[in-house]
């Protein structure tokens, strides 16, 4: 009896181990499959000569070519990379000026790029120029900073006026220096309509419904509650507006029909 048992049981460890083997094998065959890295498939890939064969090799290379935009012209950076030469604004080149011209001459002067701008082209060129000075050229030609506008009274005698800081244009070449100050009279609005004012003050000036318009609060109330001053008062502010001399709250000036 025992010794059945002992057969069964060789028996059993056998099988158990062929199947060992045949499952590994099997599992080696199958990775060599998968990554291809059998002999045949190599060689399939590659063209083989024998020696003293010249060996001859085609490569394909694809160019990928990327256009590069110019900078674009800041404050911080007047002077574009990229741009023709002759293109420049006036802090990007020097030129060659005549000082003892005659007023009002158009001159040209020979010019160039600065040495740390990068442009394209001929890096000397000519530009047309009037014998002028910056503060003596065309209103078109350079523009001001009026920001100091808005903060002088017009209601005096002399009118007042304020200081401006102008800058020559880029693209316009003067003598000596582009910057300059200049005085300019007191002369801006709020866009408070004569026309207007003048209607109210016919047709609704009994209210004070024109003073409400020129944002002169307290004189409208006074004629609310007094009717006008018994029409008096309206009267005289026809009067005053049709001249201008009842203006706008903020001292500005009126918008004229005419204008």
């Amino acid at each position: 009896m025992r010794n059945i048992t002992f057969l069964c049981n060789l028996t059993a460890l056998n099988v158990f181990l062929f199947c060992c083997l045949m499952f590994t094998y099997s599992h080696e065959t199958s990775t060599t499959e998968d990554f291809g890295v059998t002999t045949p498939n190599i060689a399939s890939t590659e063209n083989l000569t024998t020696p003293g064969q010249a060996i001859n090799t085609t490569v394909n290379v694809s160019i990928t070519t990327t256009t590069v935009k110019p900078h674009e012209s800041t404050p911080d950076n007047p002077c574009p990379d990229g741009v023709v030469c002759d293109n420049l604004g006036a802090p990007c080149i020097v030129c060659q000026l005549n000082y003892y011209c005659t007023y009002g001459d158009v001159l040209t002067a020979n010019c160039s790029a600065k040495d740390h701008v990068k442009c394209s082209g001929s890096r000397t060129f000519q530009r047309p120029y009037h014998c002028r000075y910056a503060y003596q050229l065309d209103k078109d030609l350079y523009r001001c900073n009026m920001f100091r506008a808005t903060t002088c009274k017009m209601k005096q005698a002399p009118p007042q006026t304020y200081l401006a800081a102008c800058t020559v244009n880029e693209d316009t070449v003067c003598l000596g220096n582009r910057t300059f100050y200049k005085n300019f009279q007191c002369n801006w609005t709020s866009g408070y309509k004569w026309s207007t004012a003048l209607v109210l003050s016919v047709t609704l000036g009994g209210f004070g419904v024109d003073r409400f318009y020129l944002g002169l609060w307290r004189e409208g109330i006074g004629k609310l509650f007094s009717f006008g001053g018994l029409g008096v008062w309206t009267i005289v502010d026809v009067i005053l507006i049709a001249v201008g001399y009842v203006g706008p709250h903020d001292d500005s000036l009126y918008v004229y029909p005419w204008n």
